[in-house]
């Protein structure tokens, strides 16, 4: 009940995953990010001209402390602050600035005892919306259908090295670019066209970082 399956994918054959590796600036610092769904993991893995491999991992969740940034203890604002700590972002205007400092001052959420985390996954096009929520061009509201609409999928992140240690690799299957890139190119693009809906007009009733600023 407790082993899951996970699916990584990657420009390479990883068998044996190794604690505390990858980029540091990544979502949620460096650790092994999966998913649960195969057609994700593929367009993960390969990019334009560019094949790519899934590694597929059984994992025993039992004896580790997961942190489920989906469940309702936690909000999109809970989740875009854990992205904002990790990821290399420049801000430059008075608000994004004084904004970042305000969500990381009300919605930290401290990572550290955590064996793995589950979470939104925020490539390039996600990452672009949490900018535009910084710098008070859209409401809560409207990041959070954004988030929703553009099915970008749930990652689970391995972390610790007791998680590590629970990871089995079971094989890996190599991703054709040809078939599998058109449809990461289409997720984004879709992502995109969601987002220029969603925020075509102002959300006159909606919150926006100004708003929880002055609150306090």
């Amino acid at each position: 009940m407790n082993k899951i399956t996970l699916y990584h994918g990657s420009d390479k054959i990883i068998s044996e995953p190794k604690f505390n590796l990858g980029k540091k600036y990544n979502d949620y610092g460096q650790g092994l990010y999966c998913t649960k769904h195969i057609e994700l993991a593929k367009e993960w893995a390969v990019d334009e001209g560019r094949d790519g491999f899934v590694n597929i991992y059984e994992i025993d969740l039992a004896g580790l402390k997961i942190l489920d940034l989906n469940s309702d203890s936690y909000s999109i604002l809970h989740w875009l602050t854990v992205l904002l700590e990790h990821r290399n972002i420049s801000v430059n205007t008075p608000v994004a600035i004084d904004g970042l400092e305000y969500l990381k001052e009300h919605y930290h959420v401290a990572l550290d005892d955590y064996d793995v985390i589950i979470g939104y996954r925020a490539d390039d096009s996600y990452f672009s919306f949490a900018r535009a929520f910084i710098s008070n061009s859209i409401s809560v509201s409207q990041l959070q259908k954004a988030m929703y609409l553009g099915e970008l999928g749930i990652q689970y992140f391995v972390k610790s090295e007791k998680a590590f240690s629970k990871l089995k690799f079971i094989e890996a299957i190599p991703v054709d670019s040809v078939e599998h890139y058109s449809n990461k190119v289409l997720r984004d693009s879709n992502a995109r066209k969601n987002y220029k809906r969603i925020t075509e007009s102002v959300d006159k009733n909606g919150t926006f970082l100004l708003d929880l600023m002055r609150k306090g």
